[in-house]
This record gives C-alpha cells, sequence and structure tokens, in this order.
C-alpha cells in the first residue's frame, strides 16, 4: 500500500469488528481499522496511518449505513473515549460480546464446540444511567472557563460533558454546582503540562439502592486552597442522599488520579449500598464494581455455579473488599478471601462484620503467595475456589496451587475473555473441563464484559 498517502480518502466496506470495537474494511485487499463504524457500513475513509499488513482510517462520512446502526443517545460519543460502540444497537451489542467470549474461548484456549456450553448473554434491562463511579477530570475550554468531562480517545484532552449517558445522573448537578463554584471564585483547573492549577478531578459515588452520594475535590495544594469553601459544602450537601463530601491532595505529576492524602469536609467517610443482600461500606479507594444490578446478576450466577450446601471450605482469590466472599458465605462452611491491597481487606473486614458473616477470614498478600504458604501451612485444601482476577489473569504459580489443592470446583470470573480462555487451558490440561459458561453484560456501549465460567475436576 505504498501508493496511498497520509488523508487520502477511500471507500470501505466495514466487514468485521475488532475486540477494541473498531470496524474493519478492506481496500484492494489491503485491511483498515476504522473507529466509529459498524459491520455494514459503507464508508469514505481517509488514511491516518500505514502499517506493513494493515492501515489505519478516520471515518469521514457514511456513504451507506448497516442496518445496525443507531444514532447514540450522547452528542459527543464520537469525541469521548468512553462508549466505543454506542453507535451499534444494543442487541448486536450483545451479539458481538458472546461471540467475542466464544471466539477467545476457540481461538486462544482451543476449546471446540464450546458455544454448546455457553449461556445466553445476561444483558441489561436498560443500558443507560448504570454506572455508580465517576472521575471527571477537570479543566478549561477556549474561552479560559472550566470545564469538566472525559477524555477524548487515547488522549487526555478533555471532551466537556456533565451529562453522561452511562453515568448516574445526579452527577450532572454536582459538576454544575462545582464549575460554578470554581468560576465564581477564580479557582484554577489544573494543567498536566505546567502542572499548575488546583481542582484535577472530581470523584462522585452513588449507592444506587441507598440513594448515598459521596463527591470528591482532587487538588493539586491544600484545602484552604478552595477559597469560600463553605459556600460550596452548602451547596452539595442540600443535594438529597449527599452522605459524603471530601478533598483528596494529589501534587504528584502523575496520571494516577488519587493521591495518598484525603480529608472528610462534610458528613461520613463512605457511603453504603448493596448488592443483592449484602450491605458494602464504600471509601473514595474501595475496589467497588460499577454496576451494581448486573454486578447481582454476575454474582448470583457465581454462586449457582459453585453449588453451595452450607458445609463447602471454598477460597475466593482476588477477594478485593469481600464482594464475591459474603455473597458466597451464606451459602459455605468457611470462606478464606486473599487480596494484595490489604485497604481492600481492611475494608471486607468492616463488612464482613457489617452483614454478620463470621466463617469468612481475609489474608492480606499475593494469591499466588499466600494460598502455597497456607497450604502447606495447615493443609487446609479447597472444595470450591473462586477466582475473580485483574484483567492480566491469575498468576502461573496461583494456577499450579489451585491444582495442587484439587477442588472439585473452580468458578472463574473474568473482565477478559482472552486472559480467562488462556487459564482455562492451563487449569483444563491440570484435570480440569470448562463445564458451563455465562457472558454478562456490565458495560454496555463499551467493548468490555464480564464472564463467569464452571470448571469441574474430571474424576
Amino acid at each position: 500500500m505504498t501508493d496511498l498517502k497520509k488523508n487520502q480518502e477511500i471507500i470501505l466496506e466495514i466487514e468485521d469488528f475488532t475486540k477494541e470495537g473498531e470496524g474493519l474494511g478492506k481496500y484492494q485487499g489491503f485491511p483498515f481499522f476504522v473507529k466509529d463504524t459498524v459491520i455494514g457500513d459503507r464508508i469514505v475513509a481517509a488514511v491516518t496511518g500505514l502499517k506493513k499488513n494493515y492501515g489505519y482510517a478516520r471515518l469521514v462520512s457514511i456513504l451507506e449505513p448497516s442496518p445496525d446502526r443507531v444514532e447514540p443517545l450522547c452528542p459527543v460519543a464520537r469525541q469521548c473515549g468512553g462508549c466505543r460502540i454506542q453507535q451499534l444497537s444494543y442487541e448486536k451489542q450483545k451479539e458481538f460480546k458472546w461471540n467475542l467470549v466464544a471466539g477467545c474461548l476457540k481461538r486462544i484456549g482451543g476449546f471446540e464446540n464450546i458455544e454448546k456450553k455457553m449461556e445466553p448473554i445476561l444483558a441489561m434491562e436498560s443500558p443507560w444511567h448504570y454506572r455508580n463511579k465517576a472521575q471527571f477530570p477537570i479543566g478549561r475550554d477556549r474561552e479560559g472557563r472550566p470545564v469538566a468531562g472525559f477524555y477524548a480517545g487515547r488522549t487526555h484532552s478533555i471532551i466537556p460533558n456533565t451529562n453522561c449517558m452511562i453515568q448516574a445522573e445526579v452527577n450532572a448537578g454536582i459538576l454544575d454546582s462545582i464549575l460554578a463554584y470554581m468560576e465564581k471564585n477564580r479557582i484554577e483547573p489544573y494543567d498536566e503540562k505546567g502542572g499548575k492549577g488546583l481542582v484535577r478531578h472530581v470523584l462522585t459515588r452513588v449507592g444506587f439502592v441507598t440513594g448515598q452520594i459521596m463527591v470528591c475535590l482532587i487538588i493539586n495544594g491544600r484545602e484552604k486552597d478552595l477559597k469560600n469553601l463553605p459556600a460550596l459544602v452548602d451547596e452539595l450537601s442540600a443535594i438529597e442522599g449527599m452522605t459524603s463530601i471530601m478533598v483528596n491532595i494529589n501534587r504528584e505529576k502523575t496520571n494516577r488520579i488519587l493521591g495518598e492524602e484525603c480529608r472528610t469536609i462534610w458528613g461520613k467517610d463512605y457511603i453504603e449500598d448493596y448488592i443483592g443482600e449484602i450491605r458494602y461500606q464504600i471509601g473514595p479507594k474501595s475496589f467497588f464494581q460499577v454496576n451494581p444490578a448486573q454486578t447481582g446478576v454476575l454474582y448470583a450466577k457465581a454462586l449457582e455455579y459453585a453449588g453451595l450446601t452450607g458445609k463447602e471450605t471454598v477460597w475466593d482469590m482476588y477477594c478485593g473488599i469481600g464482594t464475591i466472599s459474603l455473597f458466597l458465605a451464606r451459602s459455605a462452611g468457611k470462606v478464606y478471601g486473599v487480596e494484595i491491597v490489604k485497604e481492600a481487606i481492611d475494608d471486607a473486614r468492616i463488612n464482613a462484620a457489617i452483614n454478620g458473616c463470621q466463617n469468612v477470614e481475609f489474608f492480606v498478600g499475593k494469591a499466588e503467595e499466600v494460598v502455597p504458604a497456607h497450604h502447606k501451612e495447615t493443609g487446609i485444601s479447597a472444595d470450591v475456589v473462586v477466582v475473580d482476577p485483574p484483567r492480566k489473569g491469575c498468576d502461573p504459580v496461583l494456577l499450579e496451587t489451585i491444582a495442587d489443592m484439587g477442588p472439585d470446583k473452580i468458578v472463574y470470573v473474568s473482565c477478559d475473555p482472552a486472559t480467562l480462555a488462556r487459564d482455562a487451558r492451563i487449569l483444563c490440561d491440570k484435570g480440569y473441563e470448562v463445564i458451563k459458561v455465562a457472558v454478562v453484560d456490565q458495560f454496555a456501549h463499551s467493548t468490555h464484559v464480564e464472564v463467569v465460567s464452571l470448571l469441574s475436576r474430571v474424576k
């Protein structure tokens, strides 16, 4: 494709989708990846980059739209980096995610006829305003006024938007109040390039069951630098459900949002919410699933796959703040949870106490180190092992230990079907087989998907 040049326009028929949600079309047999497209679109695209075996292009215009294309509800969906596939009908989004999981299990895991073991996708009743946590970067618009929004894809350029269609609706009023306060009191937004300015981000958490709200201002300075702060507190605290107002100090030149120091300036240090019947205490740094309704669906499926009778010993690896552990505890004999983040284990122990779960014990450390050591020291094995690892999947040492422990069942919860497929193949090579797979849509309009799978030891 050496004859093509940057910005040259070409006509493409979009015939496939990548796992990142980019459309794939071919020009004279040479593949191009184009975001914001849908399978079935016939488009004009401008070349943006060329590699040896493929290229990238940007959508210029749609000559013939796909029958599966819809008009995004969000006016900045195309510019924003959050909703990669909002232009695709929800029915087709579900189909895409189910096929994505099946494809990974077949291609990476080598599982034949896996579709027969996969349940229909567990989708949302309404795929809007489902996220209970938001982190809005603060910057300036072209007129110099403070704005909040989200970064454009693969950039740190803020797309102004206080009314995100997948975030909690209450955020719009919170952000409008904070931006008006900043403008009135001439408080500078943070400038990443120069490291100057005060307000970096606004973090919000919303309890969808309890209605409780947390607002945290992340600042590059001191609390006293927020001029006339009581006026903002008065306005925010008047919002129905407001429970916690906090300030977090982050003076580092880093992409990390939260700093170490966090102070409560009004209300409590946390909010509370439920997943199913389990109540959780959530602080600004707590890991808590962002879609509580679908998380309940996911955990109910994990509990179903575990098939507990009240006598089993269960190990929950990568347990976080104990979300799955506490779900399992009501149906198990004993649950052990392991998590590397100490603050998460502190939260897990609090959550266990809140819910009266006395048959749960938590350990701080790497699962691949804690579990082998405890297994060697006590000889305590497991009837069921539950793993919910980060995107990179399970550590190989942990997979080896799980196989040595020989649980009857392994329930693998995953946010990345590729690493699930890899790890499932390793476990199957060590004497297990995949029995069931459930795909759960927790992140509508993005390409992310959750999967829960049941592996059983071959007798």
